[in-house]
């Protein structure tokens, strides 16, 4: 069926599209009927209707439906326009079929499936290696458990994945992406611990310390490993025992963008999704400085900067709005906050990339190699006891019992086993001194 579809619904115009719906729940649009469907060229619209949510309006136009999807952590939506309403009833309808299918699949897996034990490290360690503590958090994909190397003591959150549903859900690029970029990464600040509150307005001198924090990683990311983070957010930000800053969920990096490159995905967290994203233009790792501006307007004003529960309205008011400022907030931080949130060209976005942010007169006095160096003081530490210590975890996930699964000797789990293991070469990753 051809449809018209307005990708992110802030777009006046619509587009027309043909669509086709794989049973995989893959979703992939071209300009045109494709000739031959055996053979599919690269589509223009690509994402799934796994786990999705369907919602049918009439606004702005008779007869469309939106599509709330989650690409990897990240929610987003699709608005669609048909002509008939009883075509949108049959796409729909069979949507609503393909998402209720997989999600019996998957959750088939997850009761079936044996936790992957066999997961064998680079340097020959395994997961006997370790004591598993406390349950951190879990989700879709799988669970991250604080644990304890037995040959050295030393802690880590181990994040362990369900092969089978990262495989299934078609995630195994993004799984893969994340797995190379902490390998590749050896960086003070691109690790997980805890959570940074959003519930709290920060001081100017506190913002200032965290800022930094994330300007020396994003440079880091953007200049040694041509990485782009894309997905920078308060929830993605943690603290370590000493309150420095972590970054952490790597799963919607693009690698290989070297100064000038572009890249062209929708993704990323609606409130923190930057204009030229929105415009569906060519866009580059300005995007990050726009996240960055996000997060440290959150910091000192204590909400977002552009917030509506409807997302039509939150996207016009990211590309049309001018942002305003507490009268509190001094004009330093103001310049910077006017910066980084500039609809284009923002600071950051020339050549000089993370330079041009280090040299702005809200940094002055930071040196930058005491940032990389964690020679600055922390403004805060975190209340913890020992290594051991997670009250700044949720008690949903920390009160439970962990569960391992050794790896089953059924024979029947074979087949699958060699099948899916070219998927996840050398997947396990250790790295010393990241915790």
């Amino acid at each position: 069926m051809v449809v018209a579809v307005k990708e992110r619904e802030y777009i006046k115009t619509w587009r027309p599209r043909y669509f086709l719906l794989k049973n995989d729940g893959t979703f992939i649009g071209y300009k045109e009927r494709p000739q031959d469907l055996d053979q599919l060229e690269t589509p223009l619209n690509n994402f799934s209707v796994a786990q999705c949510q369907l919602m049918k309006t009439e606004r702005p136009k008779p007869n469309t439906f939106i599509i709330r999807c989650l690409q990897w952590t990240t929610v987003i939506e699709r608005t669609f326009h048909v002509e008939t309403p009883e075509e949108r009833e049959e796409w729909t309808k069979a949507i609503q079929a393909v998402a209720d299918s997989l999600q019996k699949q998957e959750e088939e897996l997850m009761d079936s499936s044996p936790d992957p034990m066999d997961m064998e490290m680079k340097s020959g360690t395994t997961m006997h290696d370790f004591e598993y503590l406390k349950l951190l958090g879990k989700g879709t994909f799988g669970k991250v458990i604080l644990v304890k190397e037995k040959a050295t003591g030393k802690y880590y959150a181990m994040k362990i994945l369900k092969k089978e549903v990262i495989v299934a859900k078609d995630e195994v690029a993004h799984t893969l992406t994340e797995n190379r970029v902490l390998q590749n990464s050896k960086h003070p600040f691109l690790t997980l611990f805890f959570h940074l509150s959003r519930d709290r307005v920060f001081s100017e001198e506190r913002a200032r310390f965290y800022g930094a924090e994330i300007v020396s990683a994003l440079d880091y990311l953007h200049s040694e490993r041509n990485v782009v983070y894309r997905d920078l957010k308060l929830e993605n930000l943690m603290l370590d025992k000493d309150g420095h800053i972590k970054i952490t969920d790597f799963g919607l990096c693009k690698e290989g963008i070297t100064d000038g490159a572009t890249m062209k995905t929708f993704c990323g967290t609606p409130e923190y999704l930057a204009p030229e994203v929105l415009e569906d233009n060519d866009y580059g790792r300005a995007v990050d400085w726009w996240g960055l501006g996000v997060v440290m307007y959150e910091m000192m004003c204590g909400r977002l900067p552009f917030y509506n529960q409807d997302h039509e309205r939150l996207f016009e008011l990211i590309l049309m709005e001018d942002i305003r400022f507490p009268r509190t907030l001094a004009p330093d931080a103001k310049s910077l906050l006017s910066g980084l949130l500039k609809k284009d060209p923002k600071l950051g976005g020339g050549p000089d990339d993370a330079k041009e942010i280090m040299k702005h007169k809200f940094f002055a006095g930071i040196v930058w190699q005491d940032v990389y160096e964690k020679k600055l003081i922390p403004p805060f530490k975190p209340q913890v006891t020992s290594e051991t210590d997670t009250r700044y975890f949720d008690e949903e996930f920390t009160a439970q019992t962990i569960t391992i699964t050794p790896p089953g000797e059924d024979e029947n789990m074979e087949p699958f086993d060699s099948e899916r293991r070219p998927h996840f070469p050398k997947f396990s990753y250790s790295a010393s001194g990241t915790c």
